[in-house]
Order: C-alpha cells, then structure tokens, then sequence
C-alpha cells in the first residue's frame, strides 16, 4: 500500500465518522424535541435514509439553532438533577448519612474502611 492510499484512508475514515457524528446528532435531536409531532420524526427519519446527506444539511439549516437549544436544555436539566441530589444527601442528618453508608456497606459498594470514612465525616 502506498502513501496516498494511506492517506486517502485516513480522509475518507475521517469524513465516514464525522458523517456518522452528524447522523446520530441529528436522530437524538429528533427525539429530544418535544415540540415536533411523530409524524414529522418519522418524515425526517425517512428522509434522513432515503437521502441522507441532502436531508442533512437542510436540518441542520432548518433547525441548527433549535439543536443547541435543545441540547443546552438537556444539560441544564442534569445539572439542576444532579444539584438537587447532592443537597438532598448533603441536607440529610447525620443518622440518615450513616444509614445510607450502612446501606451501601451491607450492599457491597463500598468498603469498611470508606464507610469509616464517610461516618466520620457525617459525625464531624
């Protein structure tokens, strides 16, 4: 094999996957929104295979902004999950601390020495 078949593989590798990055974007995006009836998903699924590379680009013109939108959306709301969890467990007493250690320790997650560890610091 020569150098610029090599190359020429890298390109077309390159270009394959980014297609694929694009492809599956797009498929999240759809089922994300839940402003979109499923009628229209499943044109746009439809034409996504059909026509894969035209339909592409008229999404991603039609309704790039909307995609970033959706995807900040998405990640505010994990955001706001994850904060809510973590004042819930670091809002509980100290006995429910221990106990959901306990819990943990009886279930095999963690270790005696990490359940020492997360009591000491719930009794501190």
């Amino acid at each position: 094999m020569s150098f610029w078949n090599v190359f020429w593989l890298i390109i077309v590798s390159f270009a394959f996957i980014a297609y694929l990055m694009v492809m599956f974007n797009i498929i999240i995006d759809l089922f994300r929104d839940r402003d979109t009836s499923g009628g229209l998903k499943a044109v746009w699924f439809i034409c996504l295979i059909f026509f894969p590379f035209l339909t592409a680009v008229v999404y991603l013109i039609a309704r790039g902004p909307g995609m970033a939108q959706r995807q900040s959306a998405a990640m505010d709301r994990a955001k706001s999950a994850q904060d809510d969890y973590i004042r819930s467990v670091a809002g509980a007493s100290s006995t429910e601390q221990i106990a959901q250690a306990k819990s943990l320790l009886e279930s095999g997650a963690i270790s005696q020495a990490e359940f020492d560890a997360l009591k000491a610091k719930a009794l501190s």
